[in-house]
């Protein structure tokens, strides 16, 4: 099933989804897997940075694109993108899976000229909290995903490629990367977020509650009043 970007031109829209991964073999092969019943045209790329456990042996047995780059999304994403050879880029969470028709709804949206960069919003999911009352908390982080005007990497930022491209990518910085890109874009046009929701792992809340939160509201007021990515990273830990 093939879906088009405009009636206008019929170009077909091959999305490049691109994985960044560090020891995520628990993971990848559920992330990889949904595509199966994804309906559109993907290019699937993993751009690992550097694991240690079978992630790279589970993305080879699959036949998708490996990238090894740099730790570090930023670069590890960036690596990618310059490999994809779709007309537009999906930057997707190796814990994330996507709604139904995605294709469908990230190639309507990007059809619009005015849009740069768009979104979904994100419910996590509970793990070791299934069942708990603390998974109760959960819907209060999903929140965040509704009324932010800049949207977080986990929310699966999509964007066309020439437009990621005159950005100059990524920054290489290691947090705050996708916001960044996201204010720059911000810049050219409107970013759009869907009503639909990516679900996602609350690993990072189940982990530390408290931080995870504070991140969460906190570092990107911190990063405009001027707080280097060096100095959150210290407080956030390892991006993943």
């Amino acid at each position: 099933m093939r879906f088009w970007l405009s009636k206008a031109d019929n170009q077909v829209v091959l999305i490049s989804v691109i994985i960044p991964t560090l020891n995520e073999a628990t993971r990848i092969e559920a992330c990889l897997g949904q595509f199966e019943q994804q309906p559109g045209d993907w290019e699937l790329i993993v751009a690992d940075g550097g694991s240690g456990d079978d992630t790279i042996s589970i993305v080879r047995a699959r036949g998708v694109l490996l990238i090894c780059a740099a730790s570090g999304r930023g670069p590890q994403m960036n690596a990618a993108a310059a490999a994809a050879q779709g007309s537009a880029l999906l930057f997707l969470h190796a814990d994330a899976t996507l709604p139904p028709g995605a294709h469908r709804l990230m190639s309507e949206t990007l059809a619009d000229s005015g849009t740069m960069l768009g979104c979904f919003r994100v419910r996590h999911e509970a793990e070791r909290w299934q069942g708990s009352w603390k998974s109760r908390l959960l819907r209060f982080a999903d929140l965040r995903s509704h009324y932010t005007r800049r949207p977080y990497g986990d929310q699966g930022l999509f964007v066309r490629r020439l437009d990621f491209e005159n950005t100059g990518g990524f920054p290489h910085q290691p947090l705050m990367e996708e916001l960044d890109l996201a204010n720059q874009l911000n810049r050219w046009g409107r970013i759009v977020t869907l009503r639909a929701e990516i679900r996602a792992s609350s690993r990072r809340f189940e982990a530390n509650l408290l931080r995870a939160v504070f991140c969460m509201s906190f570092f990107p007021m911190l990063h405009r009043l001027g707080v280097s990515p060096r100095a959150l990273i210290k407080l956030y830990g390892h991006p993943r």
